[in-house]
């Protein structure tokens, strides 16, 4: 356990030989399951993939506010560019966060009657003009915590009692990448503190690379846990479609950002895999022995969850980015619209 109180695992022990593995599948379940979120060492990832992240992510924001809007998410049908702070929702309030939008580079898939609405998700990203670098740095260190992230899906799936390739057929191919590079200004004592609200993540597992700055906080029985910067770890947690797939037995962890004080800045670099958006969430058959501890998947009218991925997937980018759900898909969030028609 780290001095905050979450577990932190060391991913190289997965391929360490059958005992260490062992003793690292027990680990990952016991942090799964019981906390959530955990810090992950041993990664593979080099310090200097992860810094030129950081690096370039600060040389983004401190571009003029003119050259981010030139690629504003408002602009794109696919949410990928740059928000406003102010201008993601959770849970009906602003968060108090900048960020640019980033997921896999892809041609946008056609528009046409008869088509599932998720496709609209497909498309190509937008890119500060000023900062060739920029696009670069971001696709590599996307590409490597994908595979950290691939790595521990086959954990999970043994860690599950399933095959190691349990989640491969609903991923391999075309995962579902978003990588969201942010900055936290700082906020004066007596203002909200919402970097962002309290809220699960939507896909299979969540990344975030931090900066020296705190403010990630994690959900636990006593209160809310600080989920401090640790040297050369990543932050991991579940999200919606691990407990979908294991009816419960994980399930996805509530957390949040508190804004910096006045006068300091937060960057971080958070990744969500999915699954692919053409793939159904499967209902895995777990051993007896955790299938009597699945108490089934979270059921919230106000978030109900889809274990079609594309439609999950849908739901939330429409629900956090009203500006350009009503831009581009007027269609969907009409008021005779149903959740059946959003996939």
């Amino acid at each position: 356990m780290a001095a905050t109180g979450l577990p932190v695992l060391d991913l190289s022990r997965f391929d360490a030989g059958p005992a260490a593995r062992e003793r690292f599948l027990a680990e990952l379940r016991c942090a799964a399951r019981e906390v959530g979120f955990f810090y992950v060492e041993g990664h593979g990832v080099p310090r200097a993939v992860n810094e030129c992240g950081l690096a370039a992510a600060r040389d983004f924001f401190a571009l003029p506010e003119a050259e981010k809007l030139a690629i504003a998410m408002v602009n794109s049908p696919h949410f990928r560019g740059y928000t406003r702070a102010g201008g993601e929702i959770t849970r009906g309030r602003p968060d108090w966060r900048e960020q640019i939008d980033v997921g896999a580079e892809q041609p946008a898939a056609p528009r046409a009657a008869g088509l599932p609405a998720w496709t609209r998700l497909q498309g190509p990203n937008q890119w500060p003009a000023a900062l060739p670098g920029f696009r670069d740095a971001v696709l590599r260190w996307q590409d490597d915590v994908t595979r950290v992230l691939v790595r521990l899906l086959r954990a999970f799936a043994l860690a599950l009692g399933q095959a190691e390739d349990a989640f491969a057929p609903i991923y391999d191919g075309a995962p579902h990448q978003l990588a969201k590079i942010i900055r936290y200004p700082g906020r004066p004592a007596g203002e909200s503190d919402q970097g962002v609200g309290a809220h699960k993540d939507s896909g299979l597992l969540s990344l975030i690379y931090q900066d020296d700055q705190g403010g990630l906080q994690v959900e636990g029985q006593g209160g809310w846990i600080d989920a401090a910067p640790r040297r050369d770890a990543f932050v991991v947690n579940i999200g919606e479609l691990l407990e979908l797939a294991s009816d419960g037995y994980l399930r996805a962890t509530v957390h949040r950002v508190v804004s910096p004080p006045a006068g300091r800045d937060r960057i971080s670099l958070a990744f969500f895999l999915g699954a692919r958006l053409d793939a159904t969430v499967p209902a895995l058959r777990l051993p007896p022995a955790l299938a009597a501890q699945a108490a089934g998947y979270t059921r919230d009218p106000n978030n109900p969850l889809f274990h079609q991925v594309g439609a999950n997937t849908l739901k939330g980018r429409l629900r956090s980015h009203p500006d350009v759900a009503a831009r581009h898909h007027a269609d969907l969030i009409a008021p005779a619209a149903s959740p059946e028609g959003v996939p």
